[in-house]
């Protein structure tokens, strides 16, 4: 095991923690969280063990889609700061040693843009082309957008152009055309841009829908879609080495491999695209195998994983900043975990979906909300953490949709959860209330709390860095075990190898393993607890699981010079 390979892939075996600086922290209280916020608890991130910290959106915006529909890619929405401010997050940040990545949104723009504003006003214009346009009258495109509750087609007219313009999402957000040569380096220059203020690369939105028209013209100077992702790059690379693209691409595996750069699904790049992709398969069968209390259908998906280039990860996570999206379940799979995790219609969303957090549907048992974060980081790939999952936030039903999970951020137990000292009346979004309320879930408390999910938390950190496996490993190794409910799992890179055990059961458990390539003397130390357990001269161990248990177990062979 070299371990100075992970400073050069250092993304394979992150921790990436996603926060929306609207709702972080406000530092001069006028009801908004801001960037000067944000700086102001980069300390908590840091004691947390995190290394890399997703920004959502902070560029100027109409706020209809929560900062998705942007009117400047170079600006800062003034209510958060300015550029001066974002440049003192990502120097305190560094100072500490996490990178700083922010989402790349560049499927569209907000209507409001000054691209858009001048194409509807002249077909002259030569950003006219920067947009989807079309005479004539569209078909039914009703099953074609994202937002089914909000739009009817994927096609608007426009009174001042005189045509239809296109939309995947809202209709305030016109589609960009990547199919004009000219957007394409408009977004390289946006690109690099931030990355010249110290991005250290960038979460790219609806990877699938903005490469939809590259290469859709005879005249096109590329000949596939996927050309101008690996321009894309290839030339943040030229400008930050050591950055990365994350990508959300919601997609079957089979598909997925192209977003890695691996043309022929062999496993080698062909040319380097994405650096990670958020698997969406793993999270929605975990919730499938949560609501089932069976491992089965999660171990079915780690198992399909297809192998992936050697410099490339996989982004596992428990929840984004969307709806917990479960459209790659069943129809009836679906109705499991609505009946499991909301069955009441408000918590539900788009037919797909659920806008809850992970502790509210768990019904607050701590054992379950452990087990899961737990298992979160024994999944071999990078963990990504949205603001609050530290702490075991839940949801607020009273906001719209998806903002259900963008609720402040919850620091004490004081007014306003500690995130503003505004009238409540005048945040920029409700606090929680109830039993996940700041009053009885807040980072303060925690802090002072050896046994808080906080805590945990940091423990989980602590361990999931020093066992570099965990990222690095190319398949984890599903171990054959009796209980369906047990999901157990063997990660191995280089001369370091460590197994977990997760019972997403409430019944407890003896787990037999085998694990007969391991050389006589060998023991298994938990990371989690204290304690050890010896292997017979076969390789063999019993190992017992309490309900909704987990044990982390490193592999420790005689001769051994890991720490512990």
């Amino acid at each position: 095991m070299r371990i100075r390979d992970t400073g050069d892939l250092w993304w394979k075996n992150a921790v990436i923690y996603c926060l929306d600086v609207k709702t972080f922290m406000d530092w001069n209280d006028d009801g908004y969280g801001d960037l000067p916020g944000a700086v102001q608890r980069i300390d908590h991130l840091a004691d947390l063990g995190v290394t890399c910290l997703c920004l959502m959106p902070f560029y100027p915006t109409t706020d209809y889609d929560d900062g998705y529909d942007i009117t400047d890619y170079y600006g800062v929405d003034p209510r958060l700061g300015d550029a001066g401010d974002f440049v003192e997050l990502v120097r305190t940040a560094k100072d500490r040693g996490i990178r700083v990545i922010a989402d790349l949104v560049v499927n569209h723009t907000s209507d409001k843009h000054p691209w858009f504003q001048a194409a509807r006003r002249s077909k002259d214009s030569k950003y006219r082309d920067f947009y989807v346009w079309r005479s004539d009258e569209p078909p039914d495109t009703h099953k074609e957008v994202v937002f089914p509750d909000k739009e009817k087609g994927i096609w608007t007219y426009d009174e001042v152009a005189g045509e239809w313009y296109r939309h995947h999402f809202y209709h305030q957000q016109p589609d960009l055309n990547t199919a004009n040569p000219q957007v394409r380096d408009a977004i390289a220059k946006v690109m690099g841009y931030w990355a010249q203020l110290g991005l250290s690369g960038f979460r790219v939105d609806a990877v699938p829908f903005f490469l939809a028209d590259v290469a859709s013209r005879p005249d096109d100077d590329v000949d596939r879609p996927h050309q101008f992702l690996t321009a894309l790059r290839a030339f943040l690379s030229r400008r930050v080495g050591d950055s990365i693209l994350m990508g959300e691409v919601n997609l079957p595996y089979d598909q997925q491999s192209l977003f890695f750069g691996d043309h022929d699904d062999q496993g080698v790049v062909e040319g380097r695209e994405l650096d990670l992709q958020f698997d969406f398969i793993v999270m929605q069968t975990l919730y499938l195998s949560l609501a089932r209390q069976d491992a089965r259908p999660l171990r079915t998906a780690l198992e399909s994983r297809p192998e992936i280039p050697k410099d490339s990860q996989w982004a596992t996570f428990v929840r984004n900043h969307d709806e917990l999206t479960l459209d790659k379940l069943t129809d009836e799979e679906r109705q499991e975990v609505f009946d499991a995790f909301g069955p009441e219609e408000d918590m539900q969303l788009y037919d797909r979906g659920l806008r809850r957090r992970l502790p509210p549907m768990l019904d607050g048992d701590p054992r379950r909300v452990r087990m899961v974060y737990s298992l979160l980081f024994a999944l071999p790939g990078t963990p990504v953490l949205f603001y609050g999952e530290e702490i075991g936030m839940g949801e607020n039903l009273a906001a719209e949709d998806r903002r259900a999970v963008r609720t402040p951020m919850q620091w004490t137990s004081g007014k306003n959860g500690g995130f503003s000292r505004v009238a409540p009346s005048r945040l920029v979004r409700p606090v929680t209330d109830g039993p996940f309320g700041p009053e009885h879930v807040n980072v303060a408390d925690q802090r002072r709390d050896p046994e808080s999910l906080l805590s945990f938390v940091q423990t989980l950190i602590r361990r999931y860095r020093e066992a570099p496996e965990l990222g690095w490993t190319q398949r984890a190794e599903i171990l054959d075990q009796p209980h369906d409910s047990v999901l157990a799992m063997r990660s191995t890179w280089g001369d370091a190898s460590m197994v977990s055990l997760h019972n997403l059961s409430k019944e407890a458990v003896v787990v037999p393993l085998e694990l007969p390539d391991l050389p006589e003397g060998t023991c298994l130390v938990d990371l989690l607890c204290e304690g050890t357990t010896e292997v017979d001269e076969k390789g063999r161990a019993e190992l017992p699981l309490a309900g909704y248990g987990y044990r982390w177990l490193r592999v420790e062979e005689p001769d051994s010079r890991r720490l512990l």
